[in-house]
């Protein structure tokens, strides 16, 4: 990874630590004693367990390398820190789309989900949204086109 800050709520940072913790603590001990057993077996050629744990324990260092990495470059976004006036990374911002609203909260890239709507600050929308106030309007290019948004609150 380069040195490009990951930006991270409190609760992202939260989860990823617990992923973390639970990689370490739990579940590659768990892969290193099924990896110990399937090599007791025997013949290592043909012992299908034997390979499943061995692929399994290296996208799990794998993980652990990159949640620590990315737990070093993080940056928390605080929560009172952010600004109601301008949207910023951490603001949940709602908008007005034709005759409904959405409510979306602005999120580093690595805490984006849209089935709870947290967008991204690179999004297209988490970009376009970034330092517009109450009452601007935006426009988005999505796959179905052009879409308008007016924002309603930030806070």
């Amino acid at each position: 990874m380069n040195n490009k800050k990951i930006y991270l709520t409190k609760k992202g940072f939260e989860d990823l630590q617990k992923e973390y913790d639970d990689l370490v603590s739990k579940r590659r001990p768990e892969i290193v004693e099924r990896l110990s057993a399937a090599r007791e077996m025997g013949d290592l050629s043909e012992n299908a367990e034997y390979t499943a744990a061995r692929e399994e324990l290296s996208f799990i260092d794998g993980r652990i390398e990159e949640l620590e990495e990315l737990l070093k470059q993080a940056e928390l976004i605080s929560d009172d820190n952010h600004k109601t006036h301008s949207v910023d990374l951490g603001s949940q911002v709602i908008v007005k789309i034709g005759d409904k609203q959405e409510t979306f909260t602005v999120v580093g890239e690595w805490e984006a989900d849209p089935v709870e709507k947290k967008i991204s600050h690179e999004s297209p929308l988490g970009k376009a949204l970034i330092g517009k106030a109450v009452g601007d309007e935006i426009e988005v290019e999505a796959p179905a086109g052009k879409m308008s948004y007016k924002i309603i609150s930030i806070s």
